[in-house]
């Protein structure tokens, strides 16, 4: 083990001779926009930027085991970015232009990067192109810096949270010992960590809202086909997103106004979400008194079982909306039982996680593994590695003893349906409500199951140390207000502080 001290005395020593070489930019904490106005007073390349967080990779990883791999590539593209950006004058310093880029191991790139969702399985796999987000990452100049460790399969085996064979555990910055939750738990730690500027996960139900609760850091999980999900190791098409795990509310912006939009890869999802994207963007959401106006309900359920230090900072929370303008109606009650929704959702995930994960494996140009089958029987051949004696593979089993969607599986989807149409929908309907807030991700289910949008960001810390945070979620096509809550929420905040990496 690294013994930190030295590692925080080489972290320091690295900042100073970067910062030298790069007149006195401040790495940590970075934000999009301190890293254009380095790229345009000239204090900052592309390429000081990427030895950076190689150089924090290299030094915490050991640790925190938050990255999977590094681009072999990076130094390249951010050298490329430097020289387009000389050649424009600095036209070209906008969006995440020359800026580097985490993504979470199941977002394929048509590269020297591996995209396995940590599993062993998968390693050597050749997908056949980039997935769509990351045509979108590089159509806008960002550098592909490397893959974050994910809860292998996206927590579809059961493993501890952050764990996969291909990159270990992954640990809390904050304090070493608690869970940095999954399955989006690399991107997480990294972006808290300050490896990367920006960081890209995925969710099906909770991956991208808990460990950014957790990790204190700002992740937005949008509305299922506002960004692609092609190239994208699977769970089910019905819940699957792709969001942003960022330091900040506006740089998790940034980076939604890049990979948004439609792709032919995923056209029936994309299409119809499309129609959500607002003209000009969603950085113009970056208010700061968005919170003015806005109707913000408190779903009783979400708040039971938090101690009494958790819940008076929420309630010093829902203060704090009131006085920015908000009106925050407290005491709301989801109508609709959803005692089921589990249940329901975990059936008809099985099948739906059997038919994705064929179709993925099956179209890529090479692979060790072509089947849901064949992933069983290599996790058999190798349970040391995949630590089959501890996780075991059971939802991957019961997958595979699906047979497409059936009876059973229609019915879930149309008793799904109800839980939304009747829960949430009603509720935000008949008190005109802008979003719900709930504590961390504990209203993720709810969302997940109907496709619905929500935004992560840090509310405090407990009395270990471990960050938690504050949820807003909206219906479908809602992140123009929820932008606009979230930002307003964190200027008037400003909780969130780097890892302290406690023991």
């Amino acid at each position: 083990m690294v013994d930190l001290r030295l590692q925080v005395v080489a972290t320091v020593l690295g900042m100073a001779l970067v910062a030298a070489a790069g007149k006195q930019f401040e790495f940590q904490e970075a934000t999009v926009d301190a890293i254009h106005q380095g790229f345009k007073n000239g204090s900052l390349t592309s390429t000081a930027l990427v030895r950076f967080y190689l150089d924090q990779i290299a030094r915490l990883n050991p640790l925190l085991h938050a990255v999977i791999e590094v681009n072999p590539d990076a130094l390249a593209q951010a050298a490329r970015a430097d020289a387009e950006r000389s050649a424009s004058r600095g036209r070209c310093a906008v969006g995440l232009h020359g800026i580097p880029v985490l993504l979470k191991d199941n977002i394929a790139t048509r590269d020297r990067l591996n995209t396995t969702a940590g599993s062993l399985a998968l390693l050597g796999s050749v997908v056949r192109r980039d997935a769509g987000v990351v045509t979108r990452l590089r159509r806008a100049g960002a550098v592909i810096l490397g893959k974050a460790n994910p809860s292998e399969w996206s927590n579809f085996r059961p493993v501890d949270s952050g764990w996969s064979a291909r990159g270990g555990q992954t640990r809390n910055p904050y304090v070493l010992s608690a869970t940095p939750c999954g399955s989006s738990a690399g991107p997480g730690v990294a972006a808290a960590a300050n490896m990367a500027a920006v960081t890209l996960g995925s969710e099906t139900d909770g991956s991208i809202l808990c460990p950014s609760s957790l990790n204190s850091v700002v992740g937005i999980k949008p509305s299922v086909g506002l960004t692609s999900r092609s190239g994208v190791i699977p769970i089910t098409p019905l819940q699957d997103t792709i969001g942003p795990m960022c330091r900040t509310v506006s740089d998790a912006v940034y980076v939604l106004d890049v990979i948004v939009g439609y792709d032919e890869f995923d056209a029936e999802a994309t299409g119809a979400a499309s129609k959500y994207i607002p003209q000009g963007g969603y950085t113009q959401f970056l208010r700061i008194h968005g919170l003015r106006g806005k109707r913000i309900g408190v779903p009783d359920v979400f708040f039971e079982g938090y101690d009494d230090m958790q819940m008076a900072v929420y309630e010093k929370h829902l203060d704090t909306m009131r006085q920015q303008g908000a009106v925050v109606i407290k005491d709301l009650d989801i109508a609709t039982n959803f005692t089921d929704l589990y249940e329901q959702e975990t059936l008809l995930m099985a099948a739906e996680f059997k038919l994705s994960i064929n179709a993925y494996l099956s179209d890529l140009l090479h692979s060790p593994v072509r089947s849901l089958a064949q992933v069983i029987a290599f996790n058999e051949a190798h349970p040391v590695e995949e630590r089959l004696k501890d996780f075991g593979q059971p939802d991957l089993i019961a997958a595979e003893k699906t047979n497409g969607i059936g009876t059973r599986e229609r019915a879930a989807i149309q008793r799904l349906k109800e839980i939304s149409t009747n829960g949430l929908e009603k509720l935000m309907k008949e008190h005109q409500l802008d979003a719900i807030v709930a504590p961390n991700s504990d209203a993720s289910s709810v969302l997940a199951v109907g496709g619905y949008p929500g935004i992560a960001v840090p509310a405090g810390y407990d009395g270990q140390g471990v960050p938690f945070a504050i949820c807003f979620g909206g219906l479908k096509g809602y992140e123009p207000r929820l932008i606009e809550i979230a930002y307003a929420f964190e200027q008037a905040t400003k909780v969130r502080r780097p890892p302290s990496f406690k023991r």
